[in-house]
């Protein structure tokens, strides 16, 4: 499965992605905003291939996508998103970007290819993004999409030792639809 923009091919993860997704996920200005993330190429292996396995379920609930420019199978970043268990038209989404390729608009353009398959093929009812507000980029990306901002928790996650605050942005299919 893949999904296309005017610039992007959203395409599933190969295990050959591994490498590059610890390079990218491996430097300090990417992995600060992380809440988890590979810290070697072996767990990055590791990660890729669970992905792999969950893209079997029935239904699916995780999807994990390679964002690559077109005319380019390099991967400059993942965008994804995982349903609910219990209530799987709802789904957290996420989008990581080499720092090399911020600047153009590709996290938004992702998300928004993202979205489009959520509300339109899956009917989810609701999709939502946890950001760290110290990441005024993904913040914006958030904005960009239209989503609004509905929590701001305060100190509610301890990430590699350190209380952080978490910004949930969020949207539902029928404002997907009116934009």
């Amino acid at each position: 499965m893949q999904l296309a923009t005017d610039r992007l091919i959203l395409r599933e993860l190969v295990e050959g992605d591994a490498p590059r997704i610890h390079e990218i996920e491996a430097m300090p200005s990417v992995w600060r905003y992380l809440s988890k993330f590979p810290e070697t190429e072996d767990e990055a292996a590791e990660y890729v291939r669970g992905i792999l396995v969950e893209a079997t379920d029935v239904p699916r609930l995780v999807f994990d996508f390679a964002v690559t420019v077109r005319g380019n199978d390099r991967l400059i970043g993942r965008c994804g998103m995982k349903r609910g268990d219990s209530e799987p038209r709802d789904a957290m989404v996420w989008y990581v970007l080499d720092p090399a390729h911020h600047g153009h608009g590709y996290a938004s353009e992702a998300a928004r290819a993202l979205l489009d398959f959520a509300f339109g093929e899956l009917r989810l009812h609701r999709a939502y993004a946890d950001v760290d507000p110290r990441n005024p980029a993904s913040v914006r990306v958030c904005e960009r999409l239209g989503m609004r901002k509905e929590a701001h928790h305060v100190e509610n996650v301890c990430i590699r030792g350190e209380w952080c605050d978490s910004l949930i942005y969020a949207m539902l299919r029928r404002e997907w639809e009116a934009k």
